[in-house]
């Protein structure tokens, strides 16, 4: 492979969490990851505001989700390989700053084409949070790499979950723009603090921006790993979706009939699912990887019990939910851990490909659902969802039986 080894420059002592990463660092990368990421998601609960103060058709208020998905897919592929070729303090910090402003853009929006424009833009640049990842990973001790990117993680996760909730609060309070304003203010003062904090990481530019991008592409021919493990991650995160895309439709209906002030409070309890992650990480260090990846993608299939169970029943549809996030977030921990342990030189192209992967997956996911509900309602969702859910257990096994054959000294 392309040697693009890293050197890390330490810039001042401090206690150590892991390796090179302070406590207090990896506290911070752990908040940032969750503040840039969270602006891809304040829309969704304002959507009718938005319209109504845009003057806009219920499509075009829609399309600003599908903006911040089709931005974030873009970033993945054009912009997280830069980090094996970039200096990642500077690119980290540059993309949180290009964040901030174009999250003003989309406060200061005067119609819906500057606002979809801003969205996409910031989706796009907020990859910035999957750089932080692989810069923590980087810092920390291999001893220590799996509490360290379940730490991270958690962050990455708590953002997606409490923004919705956030910007509905802060709705209330100055209107829908108030959400990105004060993001975008808090971005600026995070990529400050970084740029203070953060140590350097040199990456000779061993490569011009084209190969990079096309070296990203060949990993799926030349990492089996990866291969596996980005399918693993695909079918886990379509399973995940089908569940979050239709709940609305359950608890809407007749048996629950819920407001919608109260349907975004049940997103709260994907919270519970950001407890697995460092304990995952936790587990991975000591070498339990593999179990990590087995127990959560066996855990993510029977979670589909309770659920299917929720349809009349809310004490099974939160235990189902709760189970599903914790075994999600357990699947994608040991994943991440696997794959950053291929190659530390690439990692960022590792990265770049495996959470492509990934997103095309959610999308999927998300996208069959609509014709699982119109076709048979909760029980055709919690067949889908079940159904993908068995066969990320299955290719699971599937790649523990080929590694084994490939490397039979290689522990389990």
């Amino acid at each position: 492979m392309t040697n693009l080894m890293a050197r890390t420059t330490p810039r001042a002592a401090a206690p150590e969490a892991a390796g090179g990463l302070s406590r207090g660092l990896l506290l911070l990368m752990s908040v940032s990851t969750g503040l840039v990421a969270a602006g891809n998601y304040f829309a969704q609960p304002l959507l009718d505001v938005i319209r109504q103060d845009l003057q806009l058709s219920t499509s075009t208020a829609a399309m600003v989700v599908t903006a911040a998905q089709a931005g974030y897919a873009l970033g993945l592929i054009l912009l997280l390989p830069l980090g094996d070729l970039l200096e990642r303090r500077r690119l980290a910090v540059a993309m949180f700053g290009a964040t901030a402003v174009f999250l003003l853009m989309s406060a200061a929006a005067p119609n819906g084409a500057v606002l979809l424009a801003g969205t996409a833009l910031a989706a796009i640049t907020s990859v910035a949070a999957q750089v932080l990842v692989t810069f923590a990973v980087a810092l920390a001790d291999p001893e220590h790499r799996g509490r360290v990117v379940g730490t991270v993680m958690s962050g990455l996760l708590l953002g997606g979950l409490l923004a919705r909730t956030v910007s509905g609060m802060l709705s209330e309070f100055g209107g829908w723009r108030t959400v990105y304003w004060v993001n975008a203010v808090l971005l600026t003062v995070v990529a400050v603090l970084l740029w203070r904090v953060l140590p350097r990481l040199h990456t000779p530019a061993g490569m011009s921006y084209p190969s990079l991008l096309r070296s990203t592409v060949v990993l799926f021919r030349t990492e089996p790993v990866l291969r596996w493990r980005a399918i693993i991650a695909a079918l886990s995160l379509a399973s995940f979706n089908v569940f979050w895309t239709s709940v609305t439709f359950l608890l809407v209906g007749d048996h629950y009939s819920w407001s919608e002030a109260v349907i975004g409070l049940f997103g709260l309890v994907g919270v519970a699912g950001t407890i697995a992650t460092p304990v995952a990480g936790r587990l991975a260090d000591r070498g339990y990887v593999q179990w990590v990846s087995g127990i959560g993608t066996a855990l993510l299939a029977m979670s589909w019990l309770a659920i299917a169970a929720g349809a009349t029943s809310l004490v099974w549809l939160l235990a189902g939910a709760i189970a599903l996030t914790v075994a999600q977030q357990s699947v994608l921990n040991s994943n991440q851990n696997v794959i950053y342990a291929l190659a530390p030189e690439i990692r960022n192209r590792l990265n770049s490909a495996f959470m492509t992967a990934f997103f095309v997956g959610g999308a999927a996911g998300s996208a069959l659902t609509a014709v699982a509900w119109v076709r048979g309602g909760w029980a055709g969702v919690s067949a889908l969802g079940g159904a993908l859910a068995l066969a990320t257990f299955l290719v699971w096994v599937a790649e523990r039986v080929s590694t084994t054959r490939r490397s039979p000294a290689l522990p389990a």
